[in-house]
């Protein structure tokens, strides 16, 4: 037979409460599933970066007069002396660079491209922000209501989503910027625009959101917590704001993300038409249809250009991060 182990009676003692209640807990401290897609989310490099621009951008936005109090000139300013009178380009080389203009000047009037490439950051974010919530808030109420209640609820809605989506949302844009006066509503000039811009955009995008809320719906009222609710006696209105919506959270703010860049291209491509918010007021799309006409002078449109290139992709980077975060399991 072999001989027990003779084992020190410091190590046979089992750990005292103490020892228990100090470092130890603190490293079989359980974390929520916040905090764990937080870890994830810090892990991507990438995400991270985009959301990094993303607040710039955002600050950018707000601080605009201060920005360009510091390094540039009002946005409607000309400066036609800087111009050609015959031609309209700059005279001075590389398109007026200077530390005076770091983005040169337009052609023909002489006004400072960087001015108006931070001014036109406040109304693409801002109509792209509020477009945004806008969808989100009519996706996800009728996407829950239709997913949860099903019936000829869920057929009424869904096919009202169908004709949203054959809808010409572009064509109806251009035709309804043409009819709207300068003064409706209450509103007049630039806010018009705008939130005429947020109307448009925001009401006819919904049923995409609409569509992924619903499918997650109908996944999630079969769930044991939900038939759980109802044995309660939980009603319908309980059920789906304190049981479904908190589980609905990530899918939305993962759409949300991946929605607003969509949003950023669709108003620059209004605003491209025409059919935006209108001149002198700065904006990005604007700027590229007035560049347009100078395709011989490129940095006219490189730097509007260039602004709206790495919006939507800091947004889609972002949201591709997000998404990994909140759902592991779709993770490529």
């Amino acid at each position: 037979m072999t001989a027990p182990l003779d084992v020190p009676e410091s190590a046979s003692t089992a750990p005292s409460d103490g020892v228990l209640a100090g470092e130890d807990r603190k490293a079989i401290e359980g974390r929520s599933l916040g905090q764990i897609a937080w870890r994830r989310l810090k892990r991507d490099k990438v995400a991270v970066a985009g959301a990094c621009v993303i607040v710039f951008l955002i600050l950018v936005a707000v601080f605009a007069p201060l920005i360009v109090s510091w390094l540039g000139h009002d946005p409607l300013e000309f400066h036609e002396d800087l111009t050609d009178g015959r031609t309209g380009a700059p005279t001075l080389p590389f398109g007026g660079i200077s530390s005076e203009f770091l983005f040169g000047v337009e052609p023909s009037n002489g006004r400072d491209i960087f001015s108006r490439v931070v001014y036109g950051a406040r109304v693409s974010l801002l109509i792209a922000f509020l477009a945004t919530l806008l969808s989100v808030v009519i996706g996800t109420i009728l996407g829950v209501v239709a997913g949860y209640f099903g019936g000829w609820v869920d057929t009424l809605i869904g096919r009202t989503m169908d004709v949203f989506l054959a809808f010409p949302i572009l064509v109806f844009a251009i035709a309804l910027a043409g009819v709207i006066p300068d003064e409706a509503f209450g509103l007049k000039g630039d806010t018009l625009r705008v939130a005429l811009l947020i109307f448009i955009i925001g009401f006819f995008n919904w049923p995409y959101l609409g569509r992924i809320i619903r499918g997650q719906t109908l996944s999630l009222r079969e769930r044991e917590f939900v038939d759980a609710a109802r044995s309660l006696g939980a009603r319908g209105p309980y059920i789906i704001f304190r049981e479904l919506l908190p589980n609905l959270i990530a899918p939305i703010l993962i759409y949300s993300t991946l929605l607003i860049p969509s949003n950023i291209l669709f108003e620059a491509a209004l605003s491209f038409l025409g059919v935006g918010v209108r001149p002198p007021t700065p904006t990005w799309g604007g700027m590229l249809a007035d560049a347009a006409r100078f395709y011989t002078i490129p940095h006219f449109m490189i730097f509007p250009g260039l602004a709206i290139f790495i919006t939507v992709l800091a947004f889609n980077l972002f949201g591709d991060g997000l998404r990994d975060a909140l759902d592991p399991r779709g993770k490529r």
